[in-house]
């Protein structure tokens, strides 16, 4: 589904960055993944997305002012969006 084009209001996965990386090797809360709706596409880059991050706690907003988001579709790369996995 990598080819697939996404557009406002596609509900996609955001993955949450997660806490740092402690000096043993752990964190308090390891990246996850979070419901997203797609709020803005970037014309010049296919995969480059503002998204409102629906999170357990509240609501994030990650515009393309800001920077956007990219696409991962290894699902792994903290702060990155992917579709939904196919259940």
């Amino acid at each position: 589904m990598s080819d697939q084009k996404p557009t406002v209001g596609q509900i996609v996965h955001y993955v949450s960055h997660g806490t740092p990386v402690r000096e043993d090797g752990t964190r308090a809360f390891a990246p996850q993944c979070r419901a997203a709706v797609v709020t803005e596409v970037d014309d010049t880059e296919q995969h480059k997305v503002g998204l409102a991050v629906l999170n357990p706690t509240g609501q994030f907003f990650h515009s393309l002012a800001a920077g956007g988001c990219m696409a991962d579709f290894t699902e792994s790369q903290g702060g990155s969006w992917h579709w939904p996995e196919r259940v």
